[in-house]
């Protein structure tokens, strides 16, 4: 019987493989999966002409109480938007310093062989953190 911790692992990567799908579908261009910085990660970094997308992947195996994405809260916004941070400054800057950022969530999830994918663009502003 595969252990709880494994069988969540696998559960988010299998997410983060459709979220990726789904967004190049949308026209984005995947620049980094699981970027890390320190303790700070972000799940998915993208490209499109509207600019760059910081993207946060919440998988679930049925959705249960509340959809997945109510657990992106004001805790994981703020390390989500120091990460960008990080991730801007790591590249001085340079080729998105001129474009806009969006802070998007990708919500996953499977209810029996169905799969719901929904993507919440601008899903929060930093500023208001």
């Amino acid at each position: 019987m595969e252990d709880r911790g494994n069988h969540r692992q696998n559960i988010g990567r299998l997410g983060e493989d459709i979220a990726c799908d789904l967004l190049r579908d949308m026209g984005h261009t995947v620049l980094e999966r699981n970027w890390r910085s320190g303790h700070l990660e972000i799940d998915i970094i993208t490209f499109d002409k509207d600019g760059i997308h910081f993207v946060e992947v919440k998988t679930r195996s049925r959705n249960i109480q509340a959809p997945p994405q109510t657990n992106v809260d004001k805790i994981k916004q703020r390390h989500i938007t120091n990460a960008a941070l990080r991730f801007l400054k790591s590249r001085n800057g340079i080729p998105y310093g001129d474009y806009e950022c969006h802070f998007d969530i990708v919500a996953v999830t499977f209810e029996g062989d169905r799969c719901i994918t929904e993507w919440i663009p601008q899903a929060y502003i930093p500023i208001y953190l």
